[in-house]
């Protein structure tokens, strides 16, 4: 088994025993990130060729990419962005395979280091979907940032690039963003993008302290 084998909520929910939360806004509350002119000028050029080729794999490519790009220019020297790299953690529970997309907050490039915050799931049509998928990806690395002693709320996004779905997995109860954003609400997409990062680097300065 791998993460791919994971079709729907209900399959890893009853495997890991999850509580989930479907009835939250998680992110009313959070402040909207103004895009780059190099990212405004990026998605208007490529919006309408990913549109017309309209394949996971350009969208993927052409308005996913650049716009998680665009978090880690926001944190210099602080995140690592991966993209189509395995993450084994656990065979034996299916928690193995290939991830679309890591964001982690480390600066190590080359390997995939703790902590381990937001995973992101690109699809081409069908955002339901890619839950399922999404949700093992999140619970193993929440099992690889907990090999580190690290208990951190894990991120989880299924997206079309053009549609935007946000989970956030804390210990064990999974919320289900009730919302849906959508691409002409980018400053608000990557504002969501961007608090993971924010949450856990303030607090790693309280621990300093």
């Amino acid at each position: 088994m791998a993460y791919s084998e994971f079709k729907t909520i209900m399959q890893v929910q009853e495997k890991f025993g999850l509580d989930i939360d479907e009835t939250q806004n998680l992110f009313s509350d959070i402040i909207p990130l103004e895009m780059s002119d190099y990212l405004k000028q990026t998605i208007d050029q490529n919006l309408m060729i990913a549109n017309a080729v309209n394949t996971e794999k350009a969208r993927s490519e052409l308005l996913i990419a650049p716009i998680l790009l665009e978090i880690r220019r926001n944190f210099p020297n602080k995140i690592s962005f991966f993209s189509g790299t395995e993450l084994t953690v656990d065979i034996s529970l299916g928690l193995n395979g290939y991830c679309d997309y890591i964001l982690t907050a480390s600066p190590e490039i080359y390997e995939i280091r703790h902590p381990i915050l937001t995973l992101v799931e690109a699809k081409n049509e069908n955002i339901k979907g890619g839950l399922g998928q999404c949700i093992a990806e999140m619970l193993a690395s929440q099992i690889f940032n907990q090999k580190e002693d690290l208990n951190l709320n894990i991120y989880g996004v299924v997206t079309t690039g053009i549609i935007w779905k946000f989970l956030k997995l804390k210990e064990n109860l999974l919320y289900i963003d009730i919302k849906e954003y959508y691409i002409n609400e980018l400053n608000q997409i990557l504002g969501i993008l961007a608090y993971p990062f924010q949450e856990y680097y303030q607090q790693d300065e309280k621990t300093t302290k």
